[in-house]
């Protein structure tokens, strides 16, 4: 914060002086004529308020912020009675004789942010805010000697001047009042003729849309009809070449062996060719089904080299799998996910002569990457895209001796789009490609009204909320951030509502009431702090609370513009929720922590929960789980008996020793078949018991209400 000046309001004269000064300092700042006239009246009409019912006070102008742009802010401070009623004022209902009220109101839609602090018999204080236009250089404290020479140099009229001054002002805006209202009936007479003429045009485009609906079902009807007609002679193909190859009926010359071979391999790739055509007719007419289910990459790994082994006949080639045994386990469409790494393994294998084929996963937050990398021959960046093109295949000599059917890869981009991930290429001609695919580490089904891909969701189709979850409005241009805040409240009683761009969470903002606001700032972020002003002087929309969390270092300009809250990228998933639980209140719901060892044990109870409007965090050891139990004071802990080193037991004891969680219900959750005495013991200690069998037989549902109405935390 930086102050400029200060004008003491005691007279009649010194409310002019006010109303000059701020037009002289909104000028040097650079402000337009008509932000200097909005700014300049704000301040006349809350210094005439100090000056006509406290008596005087005096009025301070600052710049607030230290990035750009920053904030020109005014404060008007009176010792006078206070306000009564300041809401019903505020709110442009209270009616005065003196007119008390109008000036508040008035001034309030001059500035981008307005606050009012006012205790009865202790004063009033008015603070105003107004971003600076975007071409003003930063205002410091350096520069702010020549700045305030600058406004020493300005000549201050006498009042009477200033008079005529607001007069003239005023016939301006009326000229330009005029002139606007007949530029608006132009354009309104212009509107009807054109809206009649998109009437027509819409009425056309309805009719080209509803054939092209019709040309693309006879598409699909026919590659699906056609490749099924073809599938039946190429088997036949395929085994009766077969047939002929073992000499069943005599052995073959060494030429007749030749042909039948060109036979049977000629129909392996138009089978090849069939099914991916069929395949992708499947994926464009909606009729794949995905069936997700848990595996283990290592598992999947186990599963590919078995089958690619035989076709690596190179010697000079290796085909080398990275270890995947501490990778988490992974619930998408496993038949799927081998598909596409097939693909990329087939094309990898193809075209790479010598060297290493090397193929890995990691992951990254809720997602996992799996990578096939090649020393081949590589791809130009102009072919890069092209080559995700349907029947598109690259001019090269060895492309020309093993052509493929140009389908493998488009279509491996489909599946990956429909299990709710991406595929990408990078690669250098002649040093070799890597080829990836990313996606959920658990497979969400797109729900009803929404995209799976938050990045392609179309922001004007109105946005159905989950009456049962608390919506939560995420703005920010980074598909990567909206998808690891989507994993940050997965299981909580939260529902993140995207948005890409500041017009489309306007947009959204037209159909969501959310509980809270997460908004970016860009580093170039006029818009961001342009779009948290527009909230809070919005009266309907003002009392959401907005959490900045930016990359951008200037926390005094957030809270001044509104913000409840600031945080600094990257944010991690417990600031993230805690910062939500605050913003929120006690509407974000009950909180439960899961203390187990075991990733695939807390998995399944995080399911089970999913559906019910509870916060759920995890812990994967003892200690952790007793750290967790301090700090968020869970309304239910459900805990593990057998974990190395703190085990249930011993974590059980420290609960009930701790006063800070003494009183937090515990659930044991355990696989284990407790003896009598151990089940009397726990319930002794206020634990209930709950078996991990209930998971297998169908009932944990049931169960898990059943314990939650126990402990009183039951929705």
């Amino acid at each position: 914060m930086l102050p400029i000046l200060t004008v003491k309001i005691t007279s009649e004269p010194d409310v002019v002086l006010a109303r000059q000064r701020a037009r002289q300092l909104a000028r040097l700042v650079g402000f337009d004529a008509q932000d200097q006239t909005r700014i300049a009246t704000a301040v006349s009409e809350i210094a005439r308020n100090a000056y006509v019912y406290a008596g005087g006070g005096h009025v301070e102008f600052l710049i607030e912020g230290q990035t750009a742009p920053q904030l020109f802010a005014v404060r008007v401070v009176d010792q006078g009675p206070g306000i009564p009623h300041l809401d019903v004022v505020l709110s442009g209902q209270y009616q005065s004789s003196t007119g008390m009220g109008l000036g508040l109101v008035g001034a309030r839609r001059l500035m981008d942010v307005f606050d009012v602090d006012s205790t009865p018999g202790c004063g009033t204080t008015v603070v105003m805010r107004k971003l600076l236009p975007r071409r003003t250089p930063l205002v410091t404290a350096a520069g702010l000697p020549s700045l305030l020479d600058a406004l020493a140099a300005t000549r201050s009229d006498d009042p009477l001047t200033e008079v005529r001054s607001q007069n003239q002002e005023l016939l301006r805006t009326l000229d330009e009042l005029r002139r606007r209202q007949l530029e608006l009936a132009r354009l309104n007479g212009e509107l009807e003729d054109t809206n009649r003429g998109v009437v027509a045009l819409y009425a056309e485009l309805d009719e080209k849309a509803d054939h092209l609906r019709r040309a693309d079902e006879l598409k699909s009807r026919f590659l699906s009809n056609m490749s099924h007609e073809f599938r039946t002679p190429l088997n036949s193909i395929l085994a009766l070449s077969r047939i002929l190859l073992a000499g069943s009926d005599g052995p073959l010359t060494v030429e007749q062996a030749r042909q039948v071979q060109f036979v049977r391999k000629a129909a392996d790739e138009l089978l090849e060719l069939v099914n991916d055509l069929l395949d992708l007719a499947k994926v464009e007419a909606g009729k794949i089904v995905v069936r997700p289910g848990e595996f283990t990459v290592d598992r999947l790994f186990g599963a590919l080299r078995g089958m690619l082994r035989p076709l690596l006949l190179n010697p000079a080639l290796d085909l080398v799998f990275d270890d995947a045994g501490d990778l988490p386990p992974v619930v998408s469409d496993e038949s799927k996910v081998s598909q596409i790494l097939r693909n990329f393994l087939s094309n990898a294998l193809k075209f790479t002569e010598r060297g290493e084929i090397r193929v890995g996963a990691r992951v990254e937050g809720p997602r996992i990457t799996f990578t096939v990398r090649d020393t081949g021959i590589g791809i130009a960046p102009e072919d890069q895209e092209t080559i995700f093109k349907e029947f598109n295949q690259l001019d090269h000599p060895l492309q020309r001796r093993v052509r493929g059917t140009g389908l493998g890869l488009p279509l491996s981009r489909r599946l990956a789009e429909l299990l709710g991930g991406h595929v990408g290429v990078e690669s250098t001609v002649g040093v070799g490609s890597t080829f990836s695919l990313t996606l959920p580490l658990v497979y969400v089904p797109a729900a009803p009204g929404a995209a799976a891909d938050v990045a392609t969701r179309d922001p004007y189709v109105e946005w159905r909320t989950d009456p049962g979850r608390i919506p939560i409005l995420v703005v920010d241009d980074a598909a990567e951030t909206l998808l690891l805040y989507q994993g940050f409240v997965r299981g909580t009683g939260f529902e993140l509502v995207p948005a890409r761009t500041v017009p489309e969470a306007r947009q959204l903002l037209k159909t969501v009431r959310p509980a809270a606001i997460v908004l970016d700032i860009p580093p170039t972020g006029e818009d961001g702090w342009a779009f948290l002003a527009e909230l809070k002087s919005d009266d309907d929309r003002r009392d959401i609370p907005v959490m900045v969390v930016t990359e951008v270092n200037d926390e005094p300009k957030a809270r001044a513009l509104g913000a409840a809250a600031y945080a600094r990228k990257p944010v991690d998933s417990a600031a993230f929720l805690d910062g939500l639980r605050a913003l929120v209140g006690p509407q974000a719901g009950k909180r439960i922590l899961i203390i187990d060892d075991d990733d695939v044990a807390r998995y399944l109870l995080r399911s089970a929960l999913r559906e019910m409007p509870y916060v759920v965090s995890e812990a994967s050891s003892g200690l952790h789980g007793l750290e967790r139990a301090r700090t968020e004071h869970p309304d239910l802990i459900f805990c593990d008996l057998r974990m190395p080193g703190v085990d249930g037991a011993e974590v059980l004891r420290m609960l009930r020793e701790d006063p800070a969680t003494r009183d937090i219900p515990v659930v044991v959750n355990t696989v284990r078949q407790l003896t009598p005495g151990e089940r009397a013991e726990l319930e002794r200690a206020g634990a209930a018991v709950i078996s991990k069998e209930v998971f297998a037989t169908g009932t944990a549902a049931v169960e898990i209400r059943r314990v939650l109405t126990r402990a009183g935390v039951a929705v």
